[in-house]
């Protein structure tokens, strides 16, 4: 078993309330006909999505969490991390394959790379 991760980064709590207000507002739809029930599933799965979705972060490694399944990527085979314009971080790997870390921004960046004890370097 793996232990607690140091860092939990996630997206805001924002998609999670509008889900929920989603699923609500769908129950009278569904309930009206059998056939409309399947329309629940949409907003249940961006609740689950939003609640697992993120970047979690040890010592050793980041852990990318998707709605189903997760990459993991050692610190060692991180060769930068890069902002794109909307200020989401990615991570370029040394074999020159990007990720977009989930959840992770500019301005939570610095407490990224602290808790996985990695140093800041801006380019020159």
């Amino acid at each position: 078993m793996r232990s607690k991760p140091l860092l939990r980064v996630r997206k805001t709590g924002a998609l999670l309330v509008a889900a929920m207000i989603a699923f609500v507002s769908a129950v009278p739809i569904a309930g009206a006909r059998w056939e409309l029930t399947p329309i629940l599933l949409i907003p249940a799965a961006v609740f689950v999505w939003a609640w697992r979705a993120g970047t979690d972060v040890y010592a050793d490694e980041l852990r990318v969490k998707a709605l189903i399944g997760s990459t993991r990527v050692p610190w060692p085979r991180i060769a930068e991390l890069a902002p794109d314009p909307r200020g989401q971080v990615s991570a370029l790997l040394d074999n020159g394959h990007v990720i977009r870390l989930t959840g992770v921004t500019t301005d939570n960046l610095p407490r990224v790379l602290a808790a996985g004890k990695q140093e800041l370097s801006r380019p020159e």
